[in-house]
């Protein structure tokens, strides 16, 4: 089986002397550890990726930037048709302040997919690379290299724009090729239920809906659609909802199906909860989404 975990030289130094960003300086203070990556391990491939891959200034204080920190996987969070989610310890050897737990979302080629997203997600979106674009359209070795990083990517800009607009998604720490590391949802090591699996009386349901209706209203104004909202893709922790799952976001002008899929978004909330008794009405909530979207 090949190692989940490329090896990463942490010897070589990280040049930024010509970086006009003194965030992005490399600390020349930095020791690695007297250690070695050992089985499921690798050094962090932080400080190998370009600043565009990382996410959006300033990172939260949790985030570990150190070039001696050590990535550990310790299991599996979930697995789908088109990408698998890992549990990451991201941490300093021997300093307890600089560790944290990661979720490392890895999409796989198109031809090891089981599901491959339907073309109308995609419709108006543009490839900037000309020479991606040549590769993708021949389906040649490297148009599929390319296929396979381009949902990653997607999901990457997404959570970052969808952040910086205070939606409540998690915090994408960084992409790289066909991995997505992002901030992981829950207690210690365990995940944060969806909302399929959460119960709760009228009262507590009824909140969680006017959550979700303010998430879809934040996207709405910025003039994008989940595409595939469900309560599948919803987690609640520590009583507030968070929404995953976005490389299929649709920007709701610029994509042919975009309304529709606005539309089929609020269709799939409001049967779910008018299903557990909670008052609501998937047409009035498309009419406001809209509004909210031209406003």
């Amino acid at each position: 089986m090949t190692d989940p975990f490329a090896s990463f030289d942490a010897s070589v130094p990280f040049d930024t002397s010509h970086s006009s960003d003194p965030s992005l300086e490399f600390d020349e203070s930095i020791t690695f550890a007297d250690v070695d990556p050992g089985e499921d391990q690798r050094w962090s491939t932080w400080p190998a990726i370009t600043p565009s891959e990382r996410g959006p200034a300033p990172w939260p204080d949790w985030v570990v930037t150190s070039a001696g920190a050590i990535d550990t996987e310790l299991g599996v969070l979930k697995t789908g048709k088109e990408a698998d989610v890992f549990l990451i310890e991201r941490a300093v050897p021997d300093s307890p302040t600089e560790r944290t737990l990661l979720a490392a979302k890895r999409y796989r080629s198109p031809e090891h997919r089981s599901f491959h997203r339907s073309g109308i997600y995609t419709e108006g979106r543009s490839v900037q690379k000309s020479r991606d674009a040549r590769a993708l359209a021949k389906k040649t070795a490297f148009g599929r290299e390319v296929a396979a990083a381009e949902w990653s990517f997607a999901e990457f800009d997404a959570l970052s724009r969808m952040w910086q607009l205070g939606a409540p998604v998690p915090y994408p720490v960084q992409v790289n090729g066909t991995e997505l590391l992002m901030e992981f949802i829950g207690t210690d090591a365990t995940a944060a239920p969806r909302l399929a699996q959460v119960r709760g009386d009228r009262a507590v349901l009824a909140d969680r809906f006017a959550q979700v209706v303010e998430i879809m209203h934040v996207f709405a104004g910025a003039g994008f659609a989940h595409g595939d909202l469900s309560p599948y893709n919803l987690l609640v922790h520590d009583g507030r909802v968070r929404v995953i799952d976005l490389p299929q976001i649709v920007d709701i002008i610029a994509n042919p199906q975009g309304l529709d899929l606005l539309h089929r978004d609020c269709v799939n909330v409001c049967e779910w909860f008018a299903r557990r008794r909670v008052e609501c009405d998937a047409e009035d909530l498309f009419a406001e989404l809209m509004a909210a979207s031209y406003a």
